[in-house]
């Protein structure tokens, strides 16, 4: 069983299934390991706008006792360049001096980068966060990437098995109209997780706006919004932007998710990762009923983003303890 260096993926983790039970426990006993990262600072950049993201992991740091450094690297720090190309424009400092100093001050990295939303190969490649990764010689976890956000996705996972602790859900990503495009990262990061999930998986979107199949190989896909809805127990609004027209905003309101909808399935579960746009995105009438669980989802982010530190401090910083995290809980069960 490989450790977890890095964060970034479902492929990260050593085991899917543990990282949802240890986010589960710690939402029960967030205090349970207050010393885990005692002497230990997280350093978190924000290259894009945050609040869920960037407020529960600053607290998940807080819960396991590590010192945390942070910094809206577009307002607060210097305009980074992130190509070998001369200088002589408006960047001031490039990544491989800023990355390697953030290595230096912080003993995990924790990054957010979004997409360009207009070169496929550069978002693709995940040039952004990588160079972060390997330039600051420290383990990194992804605040959200140009193709995924896996914080936001295993707190999805916790959702999910809350709701449906035993039964074999359907569950339906559902494209969602927008005023501008979006990025694909919670979707694509969603699709991925339900890969390691007992769920039926359909995503339902216009042709127009199919993701890459790289990450919806395993899921049943449709253009027909109505079907989706009929027999689903979890659906999950979200927009995002064209992937075959790279970036492209399709603009179809009628996608739009209504209570009126609902009608034909009134007791689904609505999720959505917020920030979201009401009666744009989603109705504003479903949000404030007792079908949605968004608040639910948010609520999760803090023990997702708890479990995922309590591992890389484990794995990366803590390895003269012999006890693993699954050994240590059912110990404190027993005390």
């Amino acid at each position: 069983m490989h450790n977890m260096k890095h964060f970034t993926s479902a492929f990260d983790a050593q085991s899917v299934r543990d990282l949802i039970q240890l986010g589960s426990y710690l939402k029960k006993y967030p205090n349970a390991f207050s010393d885990a990262g005692k002497n230990l600072t997280l350093g978190t950049v924000f290259m894009n706008p945050s609040l869920r993201t960037r407020l529960s992991t600053s607290k998940a740091a807080q819960l396991l006792g590590m010192n945390l450094l942070s910094i809206n690297a577009q307002s607060e720090g210097w305009a980074l360049d992130f190509s070998d190309a001369p200088m002589n424009h408006t960047t001031v400092e490039n990544i491989r001096e800023a990355a390697a100093v953030m290595g230096e001050y912080c003993d995990i990295l924790g990054v957010r980068s979004f997409p360009t939303l207009n070169n496929k190969q550069r978002d693709d490649s995940e040039q952004d966060i990588i160079q972060w990764m390997n330039l600051s010689r420290k383990p990194l976890i992804s605040l959200e990437s140009a193709t995924r956000h896996p914080l936001q996705s295993l707190a999805d996972m916790m959702t999910l098995q809350e709701l449906f602790p035993d039964k074999k859900p359907k569950v339906v990503l559902m494209w969602a109209p927008h005023v501008k495009p979006v990025p694909q990262a919670v979707a694509n990061s969603f699709a991925e997780w339900m890969y390691f999930m007992n769920t039926d998986f359909t995503i339902a979107c216009p042709d127009e706006v199919r993701l890459n199949e790289e990450f919806t190989a395993h899921a049943t896909i449709t253009n027909n919004q109505t079907e989706a809805l009929k027999d689903a127990d979890v659906i999950y609004a979200k927009s995002w932007a064209s992937y075959a027209e790279y970036g492209t905003l399709h603009h179809n309101a009628e996608w739009m998710l209504t209570s009126e909808k609902l009608r034909i399935n009134p007791d689904v579960k609505v999720m959505h990762c917020l920030p979201v746009r009401r009666d744009v995105e989603l109705g504003a009438s479903i949000l404030d009923s007792s079908n949605s669980v968004v608040i639910q989802q948010a609520s999760n982010r803090v023990p997702a983003a708890q479990a995922v530190l309590l591992q890389m401090i484990r794995d990366n910083y803590r390895n003269e303890i012999n006890l693993s995290v699954s050994e240590q809980i059912a110990l404190n069960q027993l005390a």
